[in-house]
């Protein structure tokens, strides 16, 4: 079968009509040159150049085949391109986990990203609560997972994607609701209070449980919930009070009302992870985290 170069050097002599011109041009001597021409000739049982001392012809078929040259050759850098690329992570996809509250605080920096810096490259996004990330990316169906800090595997590695507030989220017409500045968390000993739910949303109620108890302030649980944004429906129909991460107030509802926290010992206490599989080999993973 013929080979690239020889493709190469029909290409070179077919444009240029010139052996001379056309060795020059692929910065090599002669006769190679026309060695490898005649290799292609005989590779393919016909005449592609008519030549004499001074003059250099495509046959009809010479013709034909210069077309055929140059879609061959083409596809063949397309194809080494493509290769190249998807080692150094270019191009290629990425199964992206996150929660809910998760998709406010880092998501979309890590899209925005994703699209700048690695435009070829698909995220496949997959909206799971952490326990069923942490199952995904054991079992090789997730790239990358954006959780709360929970105990992991001895596969996984993590690091920290966000740091970031609590706020208070408060029904319009709470007392609470009125003024600026921090509330401190005393104002929730004995306030009707939405909780997360210790199993689906464990990393937050064990946060707030150890901030309240710490505080020494107990307010009366009314509903235990795993999602944020159920968390703040609630409120806004005058449900109760809650703790939620500060990204969450991206969320606007008509009934609710944001006041920021004072807390003293940790100012930024919930966390976000980004967690993968030590042995993930995907180059266009590797690359998105080179970025984060």
């Amino acid at each position: 079968m013929f080979t690239l170069t020889q493709l190469t050097c029909f290409m070179a002599v077919a444009e240029e009509l010139h052996f001379t011109r056309a060795a020059e041009r692929l910065r090599m001597t002669q006769p190679p040159l026309s060695r490898q021409i005649q290799l292609l000739e005989h590779e393919l049982g016909v005449r592609l150049l008519d030549r004499t001392n001074r003059t250099v012809r495509l046959t009809p078929a010479g013709r034909s085949f210069l077309g055929e040259a140059r879609r061959i050759v083409r596809q063949a850098e397309h194809a080494a391109l493509a290769v190249r690329q998807v080692s150094s992570g270019e191009t290629g996809s990425i199964a992206v986990g996150f929660t809910a509250a998760g998709a406010y605080a880092a998501l979309g920096e890590l899209l925005a990203t994703s699209r700048g810096a690695l435009p070829e490259v698909e995220i496949l996004l997959h909206e799971l609560v952490t326990r069923d990330q942490l199952e995904a990316l054991g079992e090789g169906s997730l790239d990358l997972g954006l959780i709360r800090p929970s105990a992991i595997g001895a596969d996984l590695t993590s690091r920290t994607a966000v740091r970031e507030g609590l706020v208070a989220a408060l029904p319009v017409d709470h007392p609470l609701a009125a003024g600026d500045g921090p509330l401190e968390l005393a104002a929730f000993d004995g306030q009707e209070f939405l909780m997360y739910s210790s199993v689906e949303a464990r990393y937050f109620h064990e946060l707030l449980l150890t901030t309240f108890h710490t505080a020494g302030v107990r307010p009366v649980f009314v509903q235990y919930l795993s999602q944020v944004h159920s968390m703040l429906a609630l409120v806004n129909s005058g449900w109760g009070v809650a703790l939620v991460p500060e990204a969450a107030t991206n969320m606007r509802y008509a009934g609710v009302a944001y006041r920021p926290l004072d807390l003293p010992d940790d100012p930024r206490p919930v966390e976000l992870d980004l967690v993968w599989r030590k042995d993930n080999d995907n180059p266009a993973l590797a690359a998105l985290l080179r970025l984060l």
